[in-house]
């Protein structure tokens, strides 16, 4: 099977987790995409359900699908969240954002009772920190926060470039909430709630990509099949 074939499997397993009359959030994304195009194929056919898409990107692909959509200044809460991700670690923490989505992303993601996540294996790692970790920021004062990040890594004991992300227009990459991102390289995350924590406190960083204690179950096409993993009790 093809990486989309993986990912299209992956999306349709999630569907089980789908019962009539939920509030779905739906995530961004190459697999995320999938889903909302299956999604759309059990609503034609009569499934009831709302969404709410986490970028305009996922906006566009529901309505083209017929999906119902609602925003959450409309209803307060979640069933579930379908959404992939790029990174899983065993403890089912993630690394999302490398669309630029995080923070509407993580939004849904906390208002939903269950985040499923899916995605074809080639995202499970040991340990997170090979993809770039997204920190979107303030552009104003990027500078002195930038120079917050660097001090939030080293006593996180990570380091790594950090780059100022460039749209395909060569300018600062823009997100759904007029921000800018930044991508860490930091190779390796031993301690991934402590360092999401620091990040948190810097005063120039409206979200980080990296989602603690969220993914309920994550849902992995390979060439062996579809694995289930459920997140440990009691872990983070």
């Amino acid at each position: 099977m093809s990486k989309e074939e993986l990912k299209r499997a992956a999306a349709a397993q999630a569907l089980a987790y789908v019962e009539n009359g939920m509030q779905l959030g739906l995530g961004t994304g190459s697999t995320a995409k999938h889903f909302v195009e299956l999604l759309g194929e059990r609503v034609r056919d009569g499934l009831r359900v709302i969404g709410v898409p986490t970028s305009e990107v996922t906006r566009a692909d529901a309505e083209r699908c017929g999906v119902p959509l609602t925003t959450l200044d409309e209803i307060d809460h979640l069933d579930l969240t379908v959404d992939g991700a790029d990174e899983i670690d065993p403890s089912l923490n993630l690394i999302k954002g490398g669309g630029g989505a995080l923070l509407r992303e993580k939004i849904v993601a906390a208002a939903s009772a269950r985040m499923v996540v899916i995605s074809d294996d080639s995202k499970w790692v040991d340990t997170l920190g090979r993809f770039p970790l997204p920190v979107e920021v303030i552009p104003f004062g990027l500078g002195a926060t930038r120079h917050a990040l660097a001090a939030a890594f080293a006593q996180a004991g990570v380091g790594g470039e950090i780059s100022l992300r460039q749209g395909k227009d060569g300018h600062a990459f823009v997100t759904d909430g007029g921000h800018w991102i930044v991508d860490a390289h930091l190779g390796r995350i031993p301690d991934p709630p402590r360092l999401a924590s620091l990040l948190s406190a810097i005063p120039g960083v409206v979200e980080h990509g990296l989602f603690i204690g969220l993914a309920k179950t994550v849902i992995l096409a390979g060439s062996q099949g579809l694995r289930i993993v459920d997140r440990p009790a009691g872990r983070v």
